[in-house]
């Protein structure tokens, strides 16, 4: 028998662009925050202002505004205009506690 891992299947914004909605594989739908992604964003922009201590504790407010699917992974886009995020399917999932 062979197991294998969920992936992501789907994906949206939620209605108020608060969550992002994610389906696996298995039927699963779990969110992630908009704050949380933001919180989580691995670019180097937001890596180099973590090492420099500029980086926000918190992102009140903050909504998903533009979702591109690269394949292997989304790019997010947030309404404080941040958007070079690309956060691979299966760290989305990690993320969700997947």
């Amino acid at each position: 028998m062979t197991l294998v891992a969920p992936t992501v299947a789907d994906y949206e914004a939620s209605a108020d662009l608060a969550t992002l909605v994610i389906r696996t594989t298995e039927g699963d739908a779990v969110g992630i925050t908009a704050e949380q992604l933001r919180l989580c964003c691995k670019c180097a922009h937001c890596t180099r202002a973590r090492f420099d201590d500029r980086f926000p504790e918190a992102f009140p407010g903050i909504a998903i505004t533009e979702i591109g699917d690269l394949g292997y992974g989304l790019n997010i886009s947030f309404s404080d205009g941040h958007n070079r995020g690309i956060y691979p399917k299966p760290y989305l999932l990690s993320l969700a506690g997947r």
